[in-house]
C-alpha cells in the first residue's frame, strides 16, 4: 500500500468512528430527555411548606447524640490546634 491509500483508509476509519460516537451520544441525549419528561409527568409535585412553619424533619438531639457531637467537636479542635504547631 502506498501512503495515500493508508491515509485514505485511516481517514475513513476515523470518520466511521466519529460518526458512531456522534450517533450514540445523540441517542443518549434523546433518551435521557425523554426519560426526564416521562418521570416529570408521573412523579407528583412536591407540596410546598408554609413560610411561617419550620419543617420538623430534624429530630431533637438525644443525650447520646449530644455527647457524640461534643466528642467530635473536641477532636476537631484538638486536631486543628496540633496542626498549627
Amino acid at each position: 500500500m502506498q501512503n495515500a491509500e493508508l491515509l485514505q483508509e485511516g481517514l475513513a476509519i476515523m470518520g466511521l468512528g466519529m460518526g458512531f460516537v456522534f450517533v450514540f451520544l445523540t441517542i443518549l441525549v434523546i433518551s435521557v430527555t425523554l426519560m426526564s419528561k416521562l418521570l416529570g409527568r408521573f412523579q407528583p409535585t412536591p407540596v410546598s411548606t408554609l413560610a411561617g412553619t419550620k419543617p420538623s424533619s430534624a429530630p431533637a438531639l438525644s443525650g447520646e447524640d449530644e455527647e457524640v457531637t461534643a466528642v467530635i467537636s473536641a477532636a476537631v479542635h484538638r486536631y486543628r490546634s496540633l496542626k498549627r504547631h
